[in-house]
């Protein structure tokens, strides 16, 4: 498997399809000119490094916030000790994510997913990450918090992608979320689509939504509201006793299958799954084959769902991390696993092996 190619081919396909959403918008179509310009020579940057033997991935995922406004059954970040109640003083400050973030942006990445704890708490890290204008941001939110004022900065800056996190239908969304976040999610989709915004949503699929994620009214739905692109993210247990609501093998059978009905169905949007596509990836993408995770504290970790770091962004630099012994004993992991990869998160389920190379480098 050519990861590199694979990854080149995945990110054009993305831009694709935003250039697709903004192909009647003069504002779009002249800020994806520009952005698709900016990724070839983010391919060249990682091209170089790579002949160099260093591998820079596409796709970081920064967890900016250790706080969130709700409090979601199941939610990983809870579960992982990403997010807490109240603010940690161990958090990074902008200047610190800032400085991450541009040198990510030296390395080539193109694409840094903005997650938390609720990433739209961190205005000060959302407004200075417009400014790396090379680089794309897709906040993965509860879409609570987007007011006018947000709204007016997704419309100023197009490199800010909001990403609105759903459960299904508005019933199971207010179910996980909260009495009435669907309602507020539909303005907020509204309000966007007619300022034809490039947006996305992200969908938590599991064994009680599974049927109706997949079926074809509720992605035309879907699109009807304006959105471009849609993340199918697989459940992971990471809270205990949510065992009953992890796909088995025939329905991530199933899910593939009708994933791949959709996307014929639906040409002009994206649909992603994770980690279900890295069956097709030759195998798990984390710590730093694909991408690697940095938690609020800046602690570099090979997943959210693998939540293990022995060094932090504090003190260490991007390609340290990617260097690392740790880093490169997991990869081995996934390698290994590759051909037996059939869905699930590869790492969650190979957690003792992750705990004892943590223990040992």
């Amino acid at each position: 498997m050519d990861i590199n190619n694979y990854m080149r081919q995945g990110s054009i396909r993305l831009a694709q399809t935003a250039a697709r959403f903004y192909r009647k918008s003069s504002t779009g179509k002249r800020f994806m000119a520009r952005i698709i310009e900016r990724m070839y020579g983010n391919m060249a940057v990682r091209g170089e490094y790579e002949s160099q033997g260093l591998h820079v991935p596409p796709f970081l995922i920064a967890s900016i916030a250790s706080e969130c406004n709700l409090d979601c059954p199941g939610c990983y970040a809870f579960a992982g000790g990403i997010c807490k109640t109240e603010p940690s003083a161990n958090n990074l400050s902008c200047a610190e994510w800032e400085r991450i973030f541009k040198e990510a942006s030296a390395l080539g990445v193109s694409f840094i997913l903005l997650a938390g704890g609720e990433p739209l708490m961190r205005s000060d890290v959302i407004h200075m990450a417009a400014s790396c204008t090379d680089v794309i941001f897709p906040i993965f939110t509860n879409g609570t918090l987007i007011d006018d004022a947000y709204i007016g900065f997704f419309e100023e800056n197009r490199n800010m992608i909001p990403v609105l996190s759903v459960e299904g239908d508005a019933p199971q969304t207010d179910a996980r979320r909260g009495q009435g976040v669907s309602e507020k999610l539909d303005a907020v989709m509204e309000r966007m689509k007619r300022l034809d915004l490039f947006q996305a949503v992200s969908i938590t699929v599991t064994t009680e939504n599974l049927r109706i994620v997949t079926d074809t009214e509720y992605l035309k739905e879907l699109k009807r509201k304006g959105c471009g692109l849609v993340f199918y993210i697989e459940y992971v247990p990471a809270e205990k006793g949510t065992g009953h609501l992890v796909l088995s093998q025939q329905q991530v059978d199933q899910f593939d299958q009708s994933l791949a009905q959709l996307k014929r169905t639906f040409p002009s949007m994206g649909l992603v799954a994770f980690p279900g596509n890295e069956k097709f990836m030759g195998g798990c993408l984390a710590a730093g084959r694909g991408f690697f995770h940095i938690n609020p504290a800046g602690n570099a970790e090979p997943c959210p769902f693998s939540p293990f770091s022995v060094m932090n962004l504090k003190n260490h630099t991007i390609e340290e991390v990617l260097r690392s012994p740790f880093f490169a004993r997991v990869r081995k992991i996934g390698a290994r696993e590759a051909d037996n990869h059939s869905g699930g998160c590869t790492l969650f389920n190979f957690e003792a092996e992750v705990k004892d190379i943590h223990g040992t480098v």
